[in-house]
């Protein structure tokens, strides 16, 4: 029996519900369309932040900030939300989660409609939703991650996570390839008010979807239910620490976002001023991205790997996905760029799913939102340094955008080296062992 079946197995000595038999179930239609739908809002919410900024105010500065004020409270709050998820309803929290984002965006929208020729004004209150939509993500990703394997078989979790991820990446494909012509055509407001609306509509979706509830508890005192979130906490991360493979990649993987993260905040000048096209480009960079991206879910959704070719397949993305990173700094055709960040997608989302699926096999149902409030913490703490930081450096080495880009290569493909060096990292990602 392997880790993540004895993992199962435990989970259902200790009562824990049964999944269901079939993938595509009631319940987890209902969770993949809701979101499906809210992630084309977020693509149109992203590019309707970035273009209105960059246009509004030409500061890669505030660019960089914007990203910061969406990720830093994710990252503040990861493992308080994720002990939240363990603690209450999952379905509450991501219905509620989806309300929240929802009307934050079309309030947003609304303002620009009302007011357009007051950008302060309009600046200030998109660093707000911004910040709103941050804070409740720290609770709905570790709820959404938590709450996969309870709704298929265990056998298809690593399908699940790719249909899941499929969700992203095809609306990554669809909403930011159309999105850079629909905000020259329209602007941001349709596109900060379609966002809230995706979201209103994944929240009555996922109201219908039937999680096992949580355990019940006694009503606490103030005092007693802070000694039992800390004890929660602590409990979450003594489950990490004992085992080193997942350790290892929880602490070093988020090194990569740092990078990635820079690549992104930089774009929009890397497609005017390197690539030297029309902001459509953008979009369309962003949609190789999400198309590589469904390529690579669906090759680690459908191709069995296990033992040392897993993890070697592993590795060997890891370095690829550096080099096809680094090449962006020396490409100049907008062609060329397009092909390095689809090949980039493919590498980068297979990995993604093998990780998220070890990580649910391998952790017991009541300490999943814990984990993956950890792993979020972890992955979005480099985020908000990133987005604060490549702005400000940007503008001091005067928009050389190649280089940065040419730098960040070369230091994903160590952190790809370090990943490779250590025997844990590899045992982990061969045969999910846990300890």
């Amino acid at each position: 029996m392997t880790a993540a079946e004895q993992a199962a197995a435990a989970d259902r000595g200790n009562g824990a519900e049964v999944p269901p038999a079939r993938l595509w179930n009631r319940d987890f239609l209902l969770l993949w369309q809701g979101q499906f739908v809210s992630q084309l809002g977020t693509q149109a919410f992203a590019i309707a932040m970035v273009f209105w900024i960059k246009r509004q105010t030409d500061s890669a500065t505030l660019l960089g900030l914007a990203t910061l004020a969406s990720t830093l409270p994710a990252a503040l709050l990861g493992p308080l939300g994720g002990t939240f998820a363990d603690r209450h309803s999952r379905r509450a929290i991501l219905v509620a989660g989806d309300l929240v984002r929802g009307l934050a965006s079309l309030a947003l929208g609304a303002l620009l409609l009302t007011a357009p020729d007051r950008p302060r004004l309009i600046l200030a209150a998109l660093f707000a939703a911004a910040c709103v939509m941050g804070i409740a993500d720290a609770v709905f990703r570790p709820a959404i991650q938590a709450a996969i394997p309870d709704l298929v078989p265990p056998a298809r979790v690593a399908s699940a996570n790719s249909l899941n991820r499929m969700a992203l990446d095809v609306s990554t494909f669809f909403g930011q390839g159309i999105g850079g012509v629909l905000f020259r055509l329209l602007g941001a407001a349709p596109l900060f008010l379609a966002d809230g609306l995706s979201y209103l509509f994944a929240g009555a979706s996922e109201w219908f979807v039937r999680l096992p509830p949580p355990a019940p508890r006694q009503r606490e005192s103030w005092r007693r239910a802070v000694a039992g979130l800390r004890r929660d906490l602590a409990e979450g991360l003594r489950h990490v620490w004992g085992r080193k493979g997942l350790r290892w990649l929880l602490f070093l993987s988020p090194l990569d976002n740092f990078f990635v993260v820079a690549i992104v905040v930089l774009l929009p000048f890397y497609v005017e001023d390197v690539l030297r096209v029309v902001p459509d480009w953008y979009g369309y960079l962003a949609a190789a991205f999400g198309a590589g991206s469904v390529v690579g879910s669906l090759l680690a959704g459908t191709v069995r790997l296990a033992g040392p070719t897993r993890s070697r397949v592993y590795l060997g993305f890891g370095f690829g996905f550096a080099l096809a990173a680094g090449g962006l700094g020396l490409a100049r055709s907008p062609w060329v760029a397009l092909g390095l960040v689809f090949a980039a997608a493919v590498m980068n989302g297979f990995n993604l799913i093998q990780v998220l699926s070890a990580m649910q096999l391998t952790t017991p149902g009541r300490l999943r939102g814990r984990v993956f409030g950890l792993f979020e913490t972890l992955a979005l703490s480099m985020v908000p340094l990133a987005a604060g930081t490549t702005g400000v450096v940007a503008d001091l080495l005067d928009r050389d955008v190649a280089a940065i880009y040419r730098g960040c290569g070369a230091c994903l493909g160590v952190v790809a080296l370090v990943l490779a060096a250590l025997p844990e990292v590899r045992a982990f990602l061969a045969d999910g062992e846990r300890a």
